[in-house]
Formats: C-alpha cells, sequence, structure tokens
C-alpha cells in the first residue's frame, strides 16, 4: 500500500511542490558567495554548456542559472524522478526525461533517445544540466557526460553548491538536505572539453577529468562554508 501511494502522481506531485518550496526557502534565507567571484566569468562566451552535478549534492544547482539562459534538466523515469520533475519545473527550468545505466538497462531507462534529445537541445542553442555520477555508484564519474560533450562539442561546466547548515543521508549519493539560514557558496570549476575524434584513451582520460573537476569544486565550496566534503563512495 505504502510503494502504491508513492507511486501516486498526487502524491508524487506535491511532495516535489514541496521541495521546491523548501528550496526557495533555503536560498532565500541564505548569503551565498561565489567562486569565482564572477562566477559566470569561465563559462560568459561558453553558452550553451553542459551543467555537470554529483548527484546528491545538485539540489540548489538552478539557483546558479544566469538571468536569460535557457536551461532544460536531465531527470529519471522512476518515482524520485517524477519528483524532482515537478520541482525542476516549479524552478522555472526544462526537462529532458530518461537516464543512463548497465547498457542492457539504457533502452529501459530511455537513455539513448535523452542522449539524443540532449544533444538536440544543446545544437538549438539551450544549456542543459546533469548528473556526472554512474547511477548508484556515487562519486564516480560515467561515460555518458563524456559522450554527450564529443557529440555536441559543447564544454562540461562542473557547478558545486554547498551550505553551512546541512544534514548529510548515508545514501549511495551521500545526499545533502540544505538547510535554511546557511552561509552558502556557489562554486563553477575548471571547464572540460571533449575533442569530437576523442579516442576511447581520451575519452577515459576525460572522464577522470570531469570526475576530478567536480570534486575540486565541492571542495571549495564546502571550505568556503567552513565544512568538509565527503564524497559518495568513500
Amino acid at each position: 500500500m505504502i510503494k502504491n501511494i508513492g507511486r501516486s502522481r498526487f502524491v508524487q506531485k506535491a511532495i516535489g511542490e514541496g521541495l521546491a518550496a523548501w528550496l526557495k526557502l533555503v536560498h532565500g534565507t541564505s548569503r551565498f558567495a561565489d567562486s569565482p567571484a564572477d562566477l559566470y566569468a569561465p563559462i560568459r562566451d561558453q553558452y550553451p554548456y553542459i551543467v555537470a552535478m554529483w548527484h546528491g549534492q545538485h539540489f540548489l544547482v538552478p539557483f546558479m542559472r544566469r538571468e536569460g539562459h535557457e536551461f532544460r534538466i536531465l531527470i529519471s523515469r522512476h518515482g524520485d524522478g517524477e519528483i524532482n520533475a515537478v520541482a525542476v519545473t516549479r524552478l522555472g527550468l526544462g526537462l529532458v526525461r530518461g537516464s543512463g545505466g548497465r547498457p542492457q538497462r539504457q533502452h529501459h531507462k530511455g537513455g539513448p533517445a535523452a542522449l539524443r534529445e540532449l544533444v538536440a537541445t544543446l545544437k538549438g542553442g539551450q544549456s542543459v544540466g546533469v548528473t556526472a555520477d554512474v547511477p548508484r555508484t556515487g562519486g564516480v564519474a560515467g561515460l555518458g557526460i563524456v559522450t554527450l560533450a564529443r557529440l555536441s562539442g559543447r564544454p562540461i561546466v562542473p557547478v558545486a553548491v554547498a551550505t553551512s547548515n546541512m544534514i548529510q543521508l548515508s545514501t549511495w549519493d551521500k545526499a545533502v538536505i540544505n538547510l535554511p539560514f546557511s552561509r552558502g557558496a556557489f562554486v563553477v570549476g575548471d571547464l572540460v572539453h571533449v575533442p569530437e575524434d576523442a579516442d576511447k584513451t581520451l575519452m577515459e582520460a576525460k572522464r577522470l577529468e570531469v570526475e576530478s573537476a567536480l570534486d575540486a569544486a565541492h571542495r571549495t565550496a564546502y571550505a568556503m562554508v567552513g565544512r568538509t566534503f565527503v564524497k559518495a563512495g568513500t
């Protein structure tokens, strides 16, 4: 019965709207510092781009959006995805539905179709946001986001958000619940460019570069608010 209630569109919509309202409260009652000080300097001439996030650390990322820039976020098709989709929509962002995973599961999850839609979105002039983790393997960047960059020709922009008041959960992604009345930090990390002719060896090197850049951005963000970044999988 509980599972059926959780699958109810009404319940998912209510939770999603509540999540969006909570995030607006956290953002509205907190003071955020930027790194670099001109947060958009590294990406000013790079639009559209691919925003890379760690799963579970990403809830406040929509508030980093540059005014006037269109964004679509990749959201999975499962139940939690429906909740996130409602929240993302309430925060003014567009959606692409689907996710990656093991090769034998990607068509079921809509991965190939989502990849094509993400490429089309970028080529159409809109930026996209993607959690970089391999599904259910937190803290390990997958090749999906690197493939997206190679196919689209657009740069990967690692970002991080942290708040001084937070609760970290014991989940696979070390998900964080950001709390109101915090000191906060928005960080844009080092951009990653993937050539269109990248071979298997270079793709793996770029995957590791994305992972390293995301970790560095999160360490910076957490240090700015007096906290220590605890990476998923550690």
